[in-house]
């Protein structure tokens, strides 16, 4: 593969953005899979929309990269500065479009994205507490953007986002000491939020009329993946342990889509979100992921 086409290639993660399919995937099943037309449209959406905030992450990160990563697409060279911003600021632009051939309220939760992408990458990251809840608003919406198939059931299910937003929000404020080490104060906040997660899922699970044991299950699975490793994070405090939980909870995004799917749309429909995860594994043995 050329080294320029290999760059920007590395540049947009194809692992990573998949990942954002199964967000589309699980807030189609809130939608009750209304709409078939419009399901197309979104999953393009939600593509470009990740795939451009990436870019433009490492567009704003040059500097730092090329001191910490040279090897990344843009301090090595491969890619110019100018030609990624250009390729980052048209993919958020492409992402809304695609969502507006849905319907108008598809467009406007994708704009609210593409907003909510450019204000993490370029500002709220740097901050402690406003960071990791910019991040996890970036994955509610992207909730939503799926919901949006069907307008109607996004006005009464909207704070079922709250589920990815309370989650990634966790995620990301233990990421912060990745390197260093961070306060056992944040693990425990971050276990805690955790727990109100799993929670949540489960209860969603067993929601009458049509309890979902497919979903129950899952939310017991991924109450197994993430509980201990952020526990230990709670415990040790170094970096070690924080990675280790980091990972686990990054990983198993996918389950909490999972989940949600199989509580609105059944057990075949949740396994299909599930592979998703497969698609993303296959594809970061091509592609680096950070």
């Amino acid at each position: 593969m050329p080294a320029v086409l290999r760059g920007y290639l590395e540049l947009v993660r194809p692992a990573n953005v998949t990942t954002a399919l199964a967000d589309v995937l699980a807030g189609y099943a809130v939608a009750g899979l209304g709409n078939g037309r419009a399901l197309p449209w979104l999953l393009g959406a939600t593509a470009c929309l990740y795939a451009g905030g990436i870019v433009l992450n490492d567009v704003f990160d040059r500097h730092v990269d090329a001191r910490e990563r040279p090897e990344r697409p843009i301090p090595s060279g491969r890619v110019r500065a100018g030609m990624a911003a250009c390729l980052g600021g048209g993919l958020l632009a492409l992402g809304v479009l695609m969502a507006s051939r849905a319907n108008t309220t598809a467009a406007m939760v994708a704009a609210a994205i593409a907003a909510a992408v450019l204000l993490y990458d370029g500002f709220s990251k740097r901050y402690a507490v406003a960071g990791p809840i910019n991040m996890g608003m970036c994955r509610a919406l992207n909730l939503l953007l799926g919901v949006a198939a069907v307008p109607a059931v996004l006005a009464a299910e909207w704070p079922l986002a709250a589920i990815p937003l309370v989650y990634i929000t966790a995620v990301t404020a233990v990421s912060r000491g990745e390197v260093w080490g961070g306060p056992r104060s944040t693990a425990l906040i971050a276990l805690a939020l955790l727990i109100g997660v799993l929670t949540a899922l489960s209860v969603l699970a067993l929601q009458p009329p049509e309890p979902s044991a497919m979903g129950f299950l899952l939310a017991l699975f991924l109450t197994w993946r993430v509980i201990p490793p952020f526990w230990q994070a709670f415990r040790m405090g170094g970096p070690v342990s924080i990675r280790r939980a980091v990972r686990a909870g990054v990983l198993s995004l996918v389950l909490v889509d999972a989940v949600i799917g199989a509580s609105y749309a059944g057990m075949i429909y949740s396994l299909a979100i599930l592979a998703t995860a497969g698609v993303a594994t296959a594809l970061a043995r091509l592609f680096p992921v950070t």
